[in-house]
């Protein structure tokens, strides 16, 4: 409780009545923003606008109280248009609702249980890949609108919706034509020449009253195909929920709370990298889920951190969460005393809002700096691109996650290095006397293996591979050195033990140089016990040493070259002998 009081404290460090003002009119112009956009994503999603427009006030308002960023605004977004759009058309909107509802909670969980930080685990291309295919999905929707098109009837497929607007391609509408191209327009200029006024803003309304004043009737609005929107607050509704709902729904649930966390948290993120702060991705997560928890009992939608609203309200001057509370309270007063005028808006007015969205939130140039490196990451991030516009967001995530996995899998496992070596008498961490080694010896009652990588699933089967080589050749003592093996599984640590149980009914195991979590694997599972703890040791040369003074054997048949110092093929005096002989030979050659 101390913590929560503490960091909400910590929002309202030094507040004062300036700040206070500048919170005021960064709000006034974000809700301004929020207004048609909230509209065009209700519309987008297959609902009535309203119910965008309760998203934003309701939503928006909780996720700046409850949430973990002192910027965030929240509402509904493109984002989510296509994963809402397919809920609506398969389960209905009361379902959606309670689909918004189970995300809520799901979201609320995983920031009690602190997983906000599992989200940055989500590879790059898979996020860039699901975000460019939504970009695609919502251009293509717009379409109709755009050109007045008659008689199109929506599916959840886009291959389906692609026909619809060839077959009614007839039936467009040269009216609908002009206001959409009016409005694209002034959405494009408008921030050029009066930046401090939102460009959808001005779009919306000139072409509107072009609409009205020049062609009234000519083209679908608002009101033709929804009706008014009441100006009134939404009453409050009990929502249906039952245990077969919760089993059916749960599914979409989860997308929509992933796609949420995804992207309240990227908002977040950006909003940070902004103004030089630290947003609490927990905190943010668990009031991502409250919002979506009240939302849906006053008919709004699933919502999420908007980034590009966000920005807006950094840029105009935010410094607390109150800007975000005034945001929703200025949508609110918009819709209490402006409602009935939504009726004349021209659906062919909020299409190019909502392409001019797509366009920006399209990651255009990470798609193609991705597709340009032509490797692993190239296939994930067109495999879910793909799957994205062509079945669903579900589907794309899971099997862009699953194919990520397969190829890192496939990426550490040749990354893992397993070579035959000799002591090398310059490193400071064999600590092993020149005269030890030649550069030609390999002595075959010692063998050592240098091992690189984290020793894992994917790798453990070829390492045991290449060391059970060297068991066929009967050495007495195999040196494993592990200093830059970061890391083992249960896997590798099985292969491990494989090796050693094999190796030690002839011979014996060392290990050198071993990390802290492999250590800890070997001792929980007893392998540290079987191998002995007098085998290992920090160094390769104190490794070499014991290995000597535990062979014992009076001839070193194979050992062309003399490498060890002490090898017991030879006697001490011997070896001197040996040595010498050697050295009169190289030199007179």
């Amino acid at each position: 409780m101390l913590k929560k009081f503490k960091y909400s404290s910590e929002r309202f460090e030094n507040y004062s009545l300036q700040k206070l003002q500048k919170d005021i009119f960064a709000g006034v112009v974000v809700g301004v923003i929020a207004i048609p956009l909230g509209m065009a994503f209700a519309i987008a999603s297959g609902v009535k606008p309203e119910y965008g427009i309760y998203t934003t006030i309701i939503a928006g308002i909780l996720i700046s109280i409850c949430g973990g960023s002192k910027y965030q605004i929240g509402g509904p977004t493109g984002a989510f248009i296509p994963i809402l759009f397919g809920i609506v058309i398969t389960y209905g909107f009361e379902n959606l609702l309670i689909a918004g509802f189970l995300a809520g909670i799901i979201l609320f969980l995983m920031g009690v249980f602190k997983l906000g930080l599992l989200i940055q685990f989500i590879p790059k291309p898979v996020t860039i890949g699901f975000t460019t295919g939504i970009a695609v999905i919502i251009f293509v929707g717009q379409i109709s609108n755009f050109l007045g098109l008659a008689g199109v009837e929506k599916h959840e497929a886009f291959i389906d919706n692609i026909l619809e607007i060839l077959i009614n391609i007839n039936s467009l509408n040269i009216y609908s034509i002009l206001t959409a191209l009016i409005c694209l327009v002034s959405v494009l200029l408008t921030p050029k020449f009066v930046p401090k006024i939102p460009g959808p803003l001005i779009g919306l309304l000139l072409s509107t009253l072009i609409a009205v004043w020049l062609y009234p009737n000519q083209v679908p609005t608002i009101g033709s195909t929804f009706g008014n929107i009441p100006s009134e607050l939404p009453k409050f509704q009990m929502l249906d929920i039952t245990y077969e709902r919760i089993i059916e729904l749960i599914r979409p649930a989860f997308a929509i709370a992933i796609l949420g966390a995804i992207e309240s948290l990227l908002s977040a993120v950006v909003a940070d990298g902004m103004t030089k702060s630290k947003h609490n991705s927990n905190r943010e997560l668990m009031g991502q889920g409250v919002a979506n928890i009240v939302t849906p009992f006053f008919w709004g939608v699933p919502a999420t951190g908007a980034i590009a609203r966000t920005a807006t309200n950094i840029k105009n001057g935010a410094v607390s969460p109150i800007s975000g509370v005034v945001h929703g309270i200025v949508v609110l007063f918009v819709l209490l005393l402006f409602a009935p005028y939504a009726f004349s808006i021209p659906l062919a007015s909020m299409a190019p809002i909502l392409m001019v969205v797509a366009w920006n939130m399209s990651e255009r140039k990470e798609f193609l700096h991705i597709l340009k490196t032509k490797s692993g990451d190239t296939l994930v991030l067109l495999v879910t691109f793909l799957l994205t516009v062509f079945v669903n967001l579900t589907v794309a995530v899971e099997f862009g996650l699953i194919l990520a996995v397969i190829l890192f899998t496939k990426r550490m496992s040749e990354s893992v290095i397993t070579e035959k070596v000799l002591p090398n008498p310059h490193s400071k961490t064999d600590k092993v006397d020149p005269t030890i080694v030649t550069d030609t010896h390999d002595c075959p009652q010692i063998s050592i293996y240098n091992i690189e990588g984290p020793l894992f699933f994917g790798a453990a089967q070829t390492f045991e591979q290449k060391i059970m080589r060297t068991i066929n050749d009967k050495p007495k003592v195999l040196i494993l050195r592990m200093g830059k093996v970061p890391y083992i599984d249960t896997t590798g640590e099985s292969y491990l033990s494989s090796i050693v149980n094999d190796f030690s009914r002839n011979g014996i195991v060392l290990i050198t140089g071993l990390n802290q979590q492999p250590e800890k694997m070997l001792i929980k599972t007893g392998l540290s016990d079987i191998i002995g703890k007098e085998h290992f040791f920090d160094r390769t040369g104190e490794a070499i040493n014991y290995a000597l003074a535990q062979l014992d054997v009076k001839k070193c048949s194979g050992c062309k070259h003399f490498a060890f110092r002490e090898c017991v093929s030879l006697s001490k005096s011997d070896f001197i002998e040996a040595e010498e002989k050697r050295k009169l030979i190289t030199s007179s050659s």
